[in-house]
């Protein structure tokens, strides 16, 4: 699967973004997406992952309530949009694709190491 991620960007505490995550080359309904982040000087970390169905989404503690991830697979997308944006949400975001079509329609992963395919990331900035 290659991914393509857009849609980052620099904005002022409080904006908002939607980033999106478009897939090609395998059968895009096969695969839980996720998406991570990695600021300067830190570990990678789970944002949010969406089962291959759709019907399972989960967060990371610091974006659960925020951050709303879904999925068109018409299109191949997965889009993640961003409210409510901190100074501690600048990051590259990068979007990342499961095969989890045999695992259950829930099955989603926020551990890194299970998704085998990951876009090039995009740029979010906040400014305070």
């Amino acid at each position: 699967v290659q991914l393509q991620a857009s849609g980052g960007g620099s904005v002022q505490a409080g904006g908002s973004l939607t980033l999106s995550c478009a897939a090609s080359g395998r059968t895009f309904s096969n695969y839980a997406f996720g998406w991570f982040r990695q600021a300067p000087g830190k570990e990678r970390e789970f944002v949010a992952a969406i089962s291959w169905s759709g019907e399972s989404t989960y967060y990371g503690d610091s974006v659960e309530g925020r951050f709303t991830i879904s999925r068109d697979n018409a299109k191949n997308t997965v889009v993640l949009h961003l409210d409510s944006l901190k100074p501690e949400d600048t990051a590259v975001y990068f979007c990342a694709a499961d095969f989890t079509v045999h695992s259950g329609r829930h099955y989603l992963a926020y551990d890194s190491h299970e998704y085998e395919y990951w876009g090039q990331g995009t740029q979010v900035t906040v400014s305070s």
